[in-house]
């Protein structure tokens, strides 16, 4: 009724007005002082929260209601099984439910990795090893001086409910299953898979349980993801040539892949329309969409090769390749960047520490997520803690 008798132009006013206050009193209430794991030059993060506290803990993965994290984590202190096993917390850093601040999913048994929600945050799915070794199996990390990564061929992927309960294998083979993530609308499961003789992605879907092979070119295809509308998919892809092809071939025959030289790729769902988005040097990988769809977010060490590749940090560019801009300043190892479904925040793993001093530790973060940085996010300097 109100609306009815103010002219358009003045609403237009008054509505700029409010908005312009609003977004001021937001940059008006940070506290730069108290951001202490924040570093010059991360414009869009903002009060970022420390989640874990030793370890390793990496991939952590929103619930579809952006409230909590399902992770994989090694850290002593939650899991003494020494490989790394499924657990879930609360995002804002606040005890679950049941008391405990960190709730073990998987058996804590074997290997696990690549964990996700179901759409209904009332299940997670996940890759295990435990029902063929229930032991922690060796990882090695060098062949002939090359970093590698092991290609278990007995990880099967399970379905759990969140507390751990009613464990069941979903998708197996006699080949690496693995790296499954879950498309928004809870149709699909998109996973990497050596059952056709190489490192290829295939969807799976949850309704009808059927399988398709999304990619077919020689190379590691894997950490996947979708669109926020479900539309598309991103990943990471090697396309090893030449001297390269063999040294991948033999590799894969040990069950080893070297994650060195990746970059990022678009397509549809059902794998048509590949687009390469990135041609960097080094590894580009653990990409995840902007809320908007039209940006990607990924890791990647291109930019340290003159000091051996050794520092990752995240970077976002845009879907046709374009505007790539650095995120994170940390000095340290940052990766995994994850939104939550209400686009407000970002997780990731990282080595930060408030004290930049070097640390092994890789931990969890959250940090507030700033689309168009304000003078203050601008203005961010370490110093300024």
């Amino acid at each position: 009724m109100f609306k009815k008798y103010i002219p358009t132009y003045l609403l237009i006013l008054l509505t700029a007005i409010f908005t312009f206050s609003s977004c001021s009193n937001e940059a008006t209430n940070y506290n730069a002082s108290k951001d202490i794991l924040r570093f010059t030059g991360e414009t869009h993060l903002r009060n970022i929260k420390q989640l874990t506290f030793g370890g390793n803990n990496a991939e952590a993965y929103w619930s579809f209601d952006s409230k909590q994290l399902v992770f994989q984590s090694d850290w002593e202190k939650i899991n003494s099984q020494g490989c790394d096993q499924i657990f879930i917390m609360n995002a804002d850093g606040n005890a679950l439910t049941n008391g405990n601040q960190y709730q073990l999913v998987s058996t804590g048994k074997g290997r696990t990795t690549c964990s996700y929600f179901l759409k209904g945050d009332q299940k997670v799915v996940f890759a295990s090893t435990h029902e063929a070794d229930e032991n922690c199996p060796e990882t090695q990390m060098f062949v002939n001086g090359k970093y590698v990564w092991p290609i278990y061929s007995t990880y099967n992927i399970y379905m759990a409910d969140v507390d751990g309960a009613n464990i069941e294998k979903i998708i197996e083979s006699d080949s690496y299953d693995a790296e499954a993530t879950v498309s928004p609308d809870g149709k699909y499961i998109i996973f990497t898979s050596t059952r056709s003789g190489d490192l290829e992605l295939w969807r799976y879907e949850i309704e009808t349980k059927d399988l398709l092979q999304l990619t077919d070119k020689l190379g590691y295809d894997g950490g996947a993801f979708f669109s926020h509308d479900s539309k598309k998919i991103v990943w990471r892809a090697s396309r090893p040539v030449g001297e390269d092809e063999a040294q991948y071939k033999e590799l894969l025959a040990q069950g080893l892949v070297e994650p060195t030289a990746l970059n990022i790729y678009t397509a549809d769902i059902d794998g048509k329309n590949v687009e390469q988005i990135t041609n960097l040097p080094g590894a580009n990988w653990a990409p995840f969409f902007h809320p908007s769809d039209k940006k990607i977010l990924f890791c990647s060490n291109h930019h340290s090769q003159n000091e051996g590749g050794r520092l990752f940090d995240i970077f976002m560019i845009d879907i046709d390749g374009q505007n790539l801009e650095q995120i994170t300043h940390s000095g340290t190892f940052d990766a995994f960047p994850m939104f939550s479904p209400d686009g407000t925040k970002l997780a990731f793993a990282s080595n930060r520490q408030a004290d930049g001093k070097p640390t092994r530790a890789t931990n969890i973060y959250v940090a507030e997520w700033i689309d168009n940085p304000d003078k203050v996010d601008n203005d961010f300097t370490t110093l300024a803690r």
